[in-house]
């Protein structure tokens, strides 16, 4: 399918109303179909700002409120946007760790989603702030002619949510969708390097980001220059100190952590 031309003007028409993420998510229908669109704008580690969705209320629970919560820190997508990323068209399973499908991300949260395949156009944004235009299918993974097809609409997607999304970063701090309260944020911001602060070692909390975003013990070694030995090691004390047994129950403690401050909140 080339193209569409027609759906490209309208598109632009709508920039700066509030129907241009509908005419987006159109617009690239046109090219292929796929069940569901959801835009996401990312500023460093504050609170994702749903920019639109068109999920049924019986899934947005899901896709946009519990991601909102705190999974979103270990998104492939999210994550991408704090690197030097190339702008563009990605599928998640390019942009994931080794081990994500086997990682509690997507175990205890992703998998919740029932998605086949989850492909999201990034775009960067004046001031730091980022857009990511997700479209997912629940059925069947995008094919090769897919990718391609809507790889040629990449520049107007670009273009286009550039100029609409153009002061993106002022939204963030003020308005419903950036924050439920100033703890929130600042729990966000330091989840990371709080958790498990005063019972595990900087080493351990280290090793605990790492393998909650996917990284298999070999990836970790080599991020943080340690055998994979060795950080096969530093879980086994994290587990120990924390009372736990398993990957999913250290991503719970995460994300109770997180939400109740960002701090370690551990019962031990």
């Amino acid at each position: 399918m080339k193209v569409p031309y027609e759906a490209t003007g309208t598109l632009i028409d709508a920039i700066g109303t509030e129907s241009f993420p509908q005419t987006l998510s159109d617009a690239l229908r046109q090219i292929t179909p796929f069940d569901y669109t959801v835009v996401f704008g990312y500023l460093g580690q504050a609170r994702p700002l749903d920019l639109f969705d068109d999920f049924p209320r019986s899934k947005r629970k899901v896709f946009v409120e519990d991601y909102q919560e705190g999974p979103y820190l270990l998104d492939p997508f999210y994550l991408v946007c704090e690197t030097d990323f190339v702008p563009g068209l990605h599928r998640i399973r390019d942009l994931a760790p080794d081990r994500f499908f086997q990682g509690e991300y997507y175990r205890s949260y992703y998998a919740r989603t029932g998605l086949a395949e989850e492909i999201g156009f990034v775009i960067r944004l004046p001031d730091g702030a980022t857009v990511v235009v997700s479209a997912m299918r629940a059925e069947k993974a995008f094919s090769a002619k897919d990718i391609r097809q809507l790889n040629e609409f990449w520049p107007v997607v670009q273009a286009t949510c550039k100029r609409h999304w153009n002061d993106l970063a002022t939204h963030f701090g003020s308005g419903e969708g950036s924050s439920t309260g100033d703890d929130l944020y600042q729990s966000v911001a330091l989840a990371f390097t709080n958790f498990g602060q005063g019972v595990l070692t900087p080493r351990e909390r280290q090793v605990v980001e790492y393998t909650l975003k996917g990284h298999s013990a070999d990836a970790v070694g080599r991020i943080l220059e340690i055998s994979p030995g060795t950080v096969r090691i530093h879980r086994r004390n994290v587990y120990s100190k924390l009372q736990i047994r398993s990957q999913g129950e250290l991503f719970s403690k995460f994300i109770d952590a997180l939400v109740s401050g960002g701090h370690s909140s551990l019962s031990l």
